[in-house]
């Protein structure tokens, strides 16, 4: 199921079209009110540590690394991200932030996150790519041997293609 997804400053007003409208800042942006803001969530918790963002500033010489780093932290975040992934798949959401740069925040970092993690098939065994699978562990009712033969099955199933195809080799 795909989801609608967007990325926009705060500072640009509110649109019909926005959907669900998730700071996702730690720090309230200046100069915005909270009746102007029209949010629908002040997601806090979803933003990068403190050390991260400062870090970052965003210097896009650090871009890179940064989305790595960020990345870290929301795979470490997992209830903050599906809450977040909930409200995705009710309707649209718009991510919100303070930042100058439009193309180096941690917005636009969080969209690509949640867009790579975007379920593309799915199969009836349960496994997903891009998610890992809900249940791996605890379930009495399948063995140990199963439960490791689906984790291996989603490494192979969501990991990128590695190899050109036999007929690219001349």
């Amino acid at each position: 199921m795909a989801f609608d997804l967007a990325v926009k400053r705060i500072y640009e007003s509110p649109a019909p079209d926005d959907g669900q409208r998730v700071l996702v800042d730690r720090i309230w942006p200046r100069g915005v009110s909270r009746k102007d803001a029209a949010l629908t969530l002040w997601l806090k918790d979803i933003a990068p540590s403190d050390d991260l963002r400062k870090w970052f500033g965003h210097e896009p010489a650090r871009w890179a690394e940064f989305q790595k780093r960020y990345r870290v932290e929301l795979d470490g975040n997992g209830e903050v991200v599906a809450k977040l992934r909930a409200m995705l798949h009710d309707s649209k959401v718009t991510l919100l932030y303070g930042a100058h740069d439009e193309a180096h925040n941690n917005a636009v970092a969080l969209a690509g996150y949640l867009r790579g993690q975007q379920p593309a098939l799915s199969s009836s065994s349960g496994l997903t790519r891009g998610f890992m699978p809900r249940r791996l562990s605890g379930n009495a009712s399948e063995p140990a041997r199963l439960q490791h033969l689906k984790v291996a099955a989603w490494i192979l199933w969501s990991a990128p293609r590695r190899f050109a195809p036999c007929s690219a080799i001349g």
